[in-house]
């Protein structure tokens, strides 16, 4: 967007796309979600914060968090030794290597779905996708448990590009994560645009809201209310002086440097950045992993931007004295077949694959689950999309079995059943 568009145009755009507003929600009846929890079981919260590092397109456990023996299976990607006795790590992943001591690996994930946009949705939800219904992410959940921990700011953001992204499915429209495309262009659109003055700003917002109060009157519904709600929190976000959270200029360039000069890794300085003024969900997609042709091009480049990113983040946020209570999760719709086809590529491969956690109260330095000498099958411990989910849950200390409702009145619940892995809990 050009900076010349005017501030009552940044708000119209808030109020659409950081609020989730879209035409649906005016309807009647959109979204009646309201508890019914069976017992309400709680569990005592290790995180009180996520950042969720989506590795978007199927990353290859192979050739990063599950390396083989294997010579035919592994092509030129080598095992390198860790920090951790007997733990290895593929040598594309260099300084967390170094930092093995940190991360818990749960290798033997496994999912049900084996189309990019289908896994990516089952992800984010727990939940297949159904064209009568559009399910909750994990950030939705949050919110609507806990409510937001600054009330200037978006509780849930997204950076990067993730078009598959659930938002907050049938949940209110107030808790879909606000987009951030270039972290480093700050939130666009936020500050008075040339020849705009303050009297008239509030005038045309005056009188938008005047031309709106018949239909708000006589279609008095959450979704109809949380429309104008949001453009309140939009103005109250560009008046407070929080809106420096999303700007990155006042960032050391050497810290820039180690996190890596690319959008995933200054998405993940911006992801704490925002930790630090309240919000409570940030993920942050590095799209590439695609990798049916090439793979030993590819994977390297994105695994090098991956490595940086994170290992620097994992170090930021413990220097800040911020990692014992957040939950850094990194996920991925599946994993990539052993067999290397003609293009030199891998191929979908849900059956097995690597998901990783730290921080929150996870152990680090450990292994869940085991994959055979070719990576291709779980020899023990699987674990589920939904008790991943309910991990994650879990360290949240989000009630697992509190029963929410759809518009059509149908029962769901945060992870689907999922069981939480507890003995990843230090």
């Amino acid at each position: 967007m050009k900076t010349d568009l005017s501030r009552r145009h940044f708000v119209h755009r808030a109020a659409k796309s950081f609020l989730g507003v879209s035409a649906l929600a005016s309807l009647p009846g959109f979204s009646r979600a309201a508890g019914a929890g069976a017992s309400d079981l709680k569990q005592a919260a290790t995180a009180k914060r996520v950042i969720y590092l989506y590795m978007d397109g199927g990353m290859s456990h192979l050739d990063t968090f599950d390396p083989k023996e294997d010579a035919e299976v592994m092509g030129p990607t080598q095992r390198l030794r860790t920090e951790v006795d007997g733990l290895t790590l593929s040598d594309n992943l260099p300084r967390l290597a170094k930092r093995a001591d940190k991360l818990a690996l749960v290798r033997s994930m496994t999912s049900t779905q084996g189309a990019h946009k289908q896994g990516n949705y089952f992800m984010h939800t727990s939940y297949e996708i159904r064209s009568s219904i559009r399910h909750p992410a994990m950030g939705a959940w949050l919110l609507k448990f806990n409510g937001r921990g600054n009330p200037s700011l978006p509780g849930n953001v997204m950076i990067g590009s993730n078009s598959s992204h659930p938002g907050a499915g049938f949940f209110e429209a107030g808790l879909s994560p606000l987009v951030i495309r270039d972290p480093e262009g700050g939130l666009l659109n936020s500050t008075m645009a040339k020849g705009m003055t303050e009297d008239r700003f509030n005038f045309h917002r005056a009188l938008s809201e005047k031309l709106d109060a018949p239909f708000v009157e006589r279609y008095d519904q959450r979704n109809v209310r949380a429309y104008t709600d949001m453009y309140a929190d939009a103005i109250k976000l560009m008046r407070s002086e929080d809106l420096a959270a999303f700007d990155l200029s006042g960032e050391p360039a050497a810290l820039k440097e180690r996190y890596g000069k690319d959008p995933f890794g200054q998405g993940c300085l911006l992801a704490r950045r925002l930790l630090e003024h309240g919000v409570s969900f940030v993920e942050v997609a590095l799209g590439g992993w695609d990798t049916h042709n090439s793979n030993f091009v590819n994977v390297p480049e994105k695994a090098a931007a991956l490595d940086a990113a994170f290992s620097t983040l994992l170090d930021d946020l413990e220097q800040r004295g911020l990692l014992d209570d957040t939950l850094v999760v990194l996920a991925t719709e599946f994993g990539r077949t052993p067999e290397i086809n003609t293009n030199e590529g891998r191929d979908h491969h849900p059956q097995a694959f690597t998901c990783v956690l730290a921080g929150g109260g996870i152990q680090g330095g450990a292994v869940h689950g085991q994959t055979d000498e070719r990576g291709a099958k779980i020899l023990g411990n699987p674990v589920k999309v939904q008790d991943f989910n309910a991990t994650i849950a879990y360290a949240l200390g989000l009630p697992l079995d509190h029963v929410l409702y759809s518009p059509s009145m149908r029962p769901f619940t945060v992870a689907e059943k999922g069981k939480p892995l507890v003995e990843l809990f230090g």
